[in-house]
């Protein structure tokens, strides 16, 4: 999703060069479509004076317009911090702000509420930018200090404060890390005031963004917000390979998409048996090899014959699992399994129409037709006396 002057020229795309301060913030990621905004307010109702404002790599506050301002998308505003200021893009205005805040359970009345100062002057835009553009060159120091100390530690992101009074370093550890003599060296270095903040590894590739095996933008870093656990029986359930290299994402982590198809999956298998549930026949045990969820059917083997497999459904395993809570065997599988009929017919589609396959291929010439037919001939000729002397004889 791109704004209206982020238009394509010559097959190319333009851009509309604004790094992310775009008026209609569709360059932006995790954008909230503002649904009320065409919709008048009742009479007397005052509209809602609280805005949601968006910093770097998707991170949103939200603060109180106590100052009245006519605020709308994608202006910057300078909001209060812990100390001093910072500089966001105002994201969301009017009642949609109201339930994005009780979704987030964030009380709007209290001590600690947050307020918009004033729209952003150019010399606040100025100082903003310059900070910016300190980021990455103050990245690749802070990671050579890290390195330099020996600690077990990655530093993903920085991010400066809007009035450029504090930066604060996002990084990644597997442990805990003591951290204390790299904030002197940040401070003597970078001359700010420092905070370290450390992030799991979802987050971190939340904030770094990339392209998934899929062949998309990561979830994280377009629409997903809450990051749920995610265990290695949501791939069991969904019948997966258990293949870390496939199973994991860019993160590290197992893919958070695993648990999209999750309850599906749940729900489809209450009508299956358990899979170490046994079926006891007169011929003999049997023990579920393999389950197809979509066609429900699955595939028993008797013990001892586990090469020769018996196709039931799921309708059927049901039954012969009540028979046998009531001490009765059926006489074998092969009776239940001559049952589903299985179509092995395979049919095929010309998928390029009436053409031949031989079509692309050069035709032969004519003088090669007359050659091959002479040859021919003379074989046929040198062939025939040799057959009237052996009649003689």
């Amino acid at each position: 999703m791109a704004c209206a002057s982020c238009s394509t020229k010559d097959g190319q795309p333009k851009g509309c060069k604004n790094n992310g301060t775009c008026g209609t913030d569709s360059c932006n990621k995790l954008t909230v479509f503002n649904w009320l905004s065409n919709m008048a307010l009742p009479s007397g109702e005052k509209p809602y004076q609280w805005v949601e404002v968006r910093y770097k790599n998707g991170r949103k506050e939200y603060y109180k317009n106590t100052e009245n301002l006519t605020l709308s998308i994608g202006d910057l505003v300078a909001a209060q911090a812990k100390t001093g200021h910072d500089i966001g893009m105002v994201t969301l205005t009017g009642e949609l702000v109201r339930v994005q805040m009780k979704r987030k359970n964030i009380p709007d009345n209290g001590e600690d509420i947050l307020k918009i100062y004033r729209k952003a002057t150019q010399k606040d835009i100025d100082i903003w930018s310059a900070a910016r553009d300190k980021e990455e060159p103050m990245k690749v120091k802070a990671r050579q200090f890290a390195i330099d100390l020996k600690l077990e530690m990655k530093i993903s992101d920085i991010e400066f404060q809007g009035d450029a009074s504090k930066a604060t370093f996002y990084y990644t550890a597997e442990e805990r890390v003591d951290f204390r003599e790299l904030i002197k060296v940040f401070a003597r270095e970078f001359r700010t005031r420092i905070e370290m903040k450390q992030v799991g590894f979802r987050q971190e590739a939340s904030r770094l963004g990339g392209i998934g095996s899929c062949g998309r933008e990561l979830c994280c870093s377009t629409w997903l917000t809450d990051f749920r656990s995610v265990s290695t029986s949501a791939a069991r359930y969904q019948q997966l390979s258990l293949n870390p290299q496939k199973l994991a994402g860019q993160c590290g982590k197992l893919k958070c998409c695993l648990n999209y198809e999750l309850d599906t999956y749940m729900d489809a298998l209450k009508d299956f048996p358990k899979t170490d549930s046994k079926l006891h026949t007169e011929k003999g045990v049997a023990v579920c090899q393999k389950t197809d969820i979509f066609k429900g059917h699955l595939w028993y083997a008797y013990e001892g014959e586990w090469s020769n497999w018996h196709k039931i459904t799921a309708t059927q395993a049901n039954e012969i699992v009540e028979l046998n809570k009531k001490n009765k065997k059926i006489t074998s599988l092969e009776e239940y399994a001559a049952e589903v009929i299985e179509d092995a017919k395979a049919e095929f589609e010309n998928v390029v129409g009436q053409d031949s396959l031989t079509r692309f291929d050069s035709p032969k010439s004519g003088s090669k037709r007359k050659n091959s037919r002479k040859r021919n001939n003379r074989n046929k000729k040198k062939r025939k006396p040799q057959n009237n002397r052996n009649a003689a004889k």
